[in-house]
């Protein structure tokens, strides 16, 4: 509490002591400024091994060039830690020096950010509302549209303190397992939860015809300390298909669905597993951003495991597919689909297509300056060039109209797939008709088989929830940020538990979850959604 009332203090200090001038649209002389601004935008740092400087590259360069010749504005890009940006956004706000543009993946810190007055209302800048601004934001607008842009607005008071990017391709989670390991035991693709199970119980048993010298370093099954990302699929298959939208607003605050009824009996059987022997026993002790685990799949120890939909295939000679073929060159992991529901259904719970939230500190003196920027990134021209980067030198155009990447060293090496750090406004290839056979051929190394199933394997039966519009959640700012621990420590702890102490364990652990947030979220959430939908709990 002290370090916050230090931040809020600080942060209402330098905000008295300056003063700020908006420009406005009379400034501009067809469309550029006559004067020339400066603007500061958050690029993150993912500390890539190999990887370019994200402030200093061809890309910069073009967004820089590209700002200059048509609106006169200079840029700066401003490193932030990828794995640590909350704290180190919260840090530069508090001390002042924070990037003009900002981005980032949680809303709780915006809003706790603009209850401090620390955040401008991008529906009062110089006087008018975004929407007033609309004909200088042609690209911005096509991109995202009013579903987005106005995604935050609160229904009460109109404000709106950052817009929501836009997720082009909704793919979420995959299950992969090993298809030479299946092969080679004469295994089918599982297609249930009992094959998949089969499956892992055979990969333990048949370590040493599996990896032979290497047998003690067998792991069935992996996943790591983000229990709830890591083992979406299997948790989903425990959700009632009738669940209802109310049902799933109130309590999927938290994106890893800790809430959703019955999910308590998905963990239920990896705490089997797990004591079953199935699951890597140490997956709790390795934090965010820890290479072990991917290590381990790597040196081919790993039968299966859930993760982000193209997670074994990305990054190209680094990735773990390219990894396993150079010690078999039948090593692969295949996508499959093997968790029903109670209906029978594959179900994945998709996100609706907002991703990482943009918004202007109070101290930037440039919004229209940043406006403009938002929307120079987000025309097409410019979304294709950073994502592709250089004909002939990072890509090149085939017949049938799709990009096939070329692998890349040296300055044009892109930090981030398809360099979402750099397109805030879009995560996700965006390339027209053109997309989904380009991202079948984007992954170096890799048969395009692979990437067509893990695509539509992730997408499969999925179920994107409503949007209830109910303005900020006062309770979310106040505990969003801390909840994820207090989540990840019950999950951890509950899988590892004996199978006599799974109740006592997660019930206590849920207990202190709700204890310390979850409960006022949820009360909140169906307040709100009484007021502004008529909602009556049953």
């Amino acid at each position: 509490m002290k370090k916050i009332l230090a931040l809020v203090l600080s942060l209402a200090l330098l905000i008295s002591l300056c003063s700020f001038s908006v420009a406005s649209a009379d400034e501009l002389v067809d469309g550029k400024f006559a004067d020339t601004k400066k603007i500061t935008v958050e690029i993150y740092n993912r500390f890539n091994d190999g990887g370019t400087d994200p402030t200093n590259n061809p890309y910069t360069d073009y967004i820089k060039q590209g700002m200059l010749d048509k609106y006169n504005v200079e840029v700066e890009f401003v490193s932030i830690g990828r794995w640590t940006e909350v704290d180190d956004i919260n840090n530069a706000l508090a001390a002042g020096d924070a990037p003009d543009v900002c981005v980032t993946y949680s809303y709780p810190t915006v809003q706790t950010y603009a209850d401090m007055g620390g955040i401008i209302n991008l529906n009062d800048i110089g006087g008018k509302k975004l929407e007033e601004y609309k004909d200088l934001l042609p690209n911005l607008w096509n991109l995202l549209g009013d579903g987005n842009i106005f995604y935050d607005q609160d229904p009460d008071t109109g404000d709106l303190w950052a817009i929501e990017a836009i997720l082009a391709e909704n793919a979420r989670i995959n299950t992969f397992i090993r298809e030479d390991w299946l092969a080679k035991l004469d295994l089918p693709l599982p297609t249930t939860e009992e094959e998949f199970h089969d499956a892992l119980v055979a990969f333990r048993d048949n370590a040493e015809l599996l990896l032979g010298d290497d047998a003690s370093h067998m792991i069935p099954y992996s996943t790591s300390y983000d229990v709830a990302w890591r083992n979406d699929h299997l948790f989903a298959a425990y959700i009632p298909d009738a669940v209802t939208d109310e049902e799933l607003f109130i309590n999927g605050f938290d994106d890893r669905h800790l809430l959703y009824p019955n999910f308590k009996e998905g963990v239920r059987v990896l705490n089997k597993w797990y004591n079953e022997g199935l699951v890597w026993k140490d997956f709790g002790e390795y934090p965010s951003g820890d290479t072990t685990e991917d290590n381990n799949m790597k040196a081919g120890f790993v039968g299966a495991f859930q993760h982000n939909w193209d997670y074994p295939y990305r990054n190209g000679e680094d990735s773990i597919a390219a990894a396993l073929k150079r010690i078999d060159p039948d090593a692969a992991y295949v996508a499959v689909d093997c968790f029903k529901n109670d209906a029978g259904v594959y179900r994945k719970f998709l996100a609706s297509s907002v991703d990482r939230k943009v918004f202007f500190p109070a101290t930037n003196d440039e919004p229209l300056a940043s406006l403009l920027y938002l929307d120079f990134i987000s025309s097409p021209e410019t979304i294709a060039l950073l994502q592709l980067g250089e004909e002939g030198t990072t890509f090149n155009k085939l017949d049938n109209g799709a990009y096939e990447k070329i692998a890349t060293t040296g300055d044009w090496l892109q930090n981030s797939l398809n360099n979402i750090d750099y397109t805030i406004t879009v995560n996700g290839l965006y390339l027209g008709e053109a997309t989904a056979e380009t991202t079948a051929l984007g992954y170096e190394g890799v048969d395009s088989k692979y990437i067509v199933s893990a695509l539509a394997a992730s997408k499969n039966e999925g179920r994107v929830p409503y949007v209830y519009h109910v303005g900020a959640i006062a309770a979310e700012a106040e505990y969003g940020t801390s909840l994820p621990t207090y989540r990840d420590t019950l999950l951890t702890k509950a899988v590892t538990a004996s199978e006599e102490n799974f109740d006592a364990v997660y019930d206590q652990g849920l207990d202190d979850y709700m204890a310390n947030g979850g409960t006022a979220i949820t009360e909140e959430r169906i307040e709100k959604l009484a007021q502004y939908y008529g909602y009556t709990a049953e």
